[in-house]
């Protein structure tokens, strides 16, 4: 091997060790919507993957300000919780930023019922009452599903990683409130029951009953309920 060779590699491993090299990735952005739909007539281009940009120059404070989080939400529902979303959609100069945060309160023995968010991880915080809290795994290799779950008091911070189904319950006597980030500004929501029971048009009823091995009149029943 000729010295030129040599003294050439030479070179190359101290650039390698000395971190000179970098690697470049590219990758499509993240969606903040189910979905964008192509088109070619740009007068049917009303939605962006995210929100159109105003003018910075026109810009003011309170495009960066939201207030009533210190307001409870009703929780005289079904579920007995409340959640109030801040995100891009009305806190705007969160657009382009990848963050959002939520209220939720919570009725005596309330809950925020199994649900994902499709495009965000959440960390969530009691700032109130005692909360129980857990998460349930993706289909592992032998096909089960793990379940992560812990009772919080105030001030214990628990983490959803994105996209999984989980869930948070009220085990109090008393009202609950928690605060939530969220790692996108527009993080999404599938609450499985509804979407499963409650879709419209709804999901076969034989699709259904064989998926949770139920007799079509439960199912018939379950999706009257939503």
């Amino acid at each position: 091997m000729g010295a030129k060779v040599v003294a050439y590699m030479m070179v190359v491993a101290l650039l390698a060790m000395t971190g000179c090299f970098k690697l470049a990735y590219a990758t499509d952005p993240t969606q903040l919507q189910d979905f964008c739909v192509g088109t070619n007539d740009p007068n049917d281009g009303v939605f962006v993957n995210g929100l159109f940009c105003m003018d910075p120059k026109l810009a003011a404070p309170d495009d960066f300000f939201f207030s009533s989080l210190n307001k409870p939400g009703n929780t005289n529902k079904k579920v007995g919780s409340n959640v109030t979303l801040v995100s891009a959609t009305n806190l705007h100069g969160l657009n382009t930023l990848g963050i959002s945060m939520a209220r939720i309160d919570f009725a005596p023995y309330g809950e925020n019922p199994p649900h994902t968010h499709p495009r965000a991880t959440e960390i969530l915080t009691v700032i109130k009452g005692q909360l129980l809290v857990g998460f349930v795994t993706s289909n592992l290799p032998n096909g089960g599903n793990r379940l992560f779950s812990k009772l919080l008091n105030e001030g214990d911070v628990f983490v959803f990683p994105q996209g999984l189904v989980h869930f948070q319950m009220n085990v109090g006597k008393t009202n609950a409130i928690a605060i939530a980030a969220l790692s996108s500004q527009n993080p999404g929501v599938v609450t499985i029951a509804n979407a499963v029971f409650g879709s419209n048009p709804p999901i076969s009823v034989d699709v259904l009953s064989k998926a949770f091995q139920l007799d079509k009149a439960t199912i018939k029943y379950l999706q009257s309920k939503f």
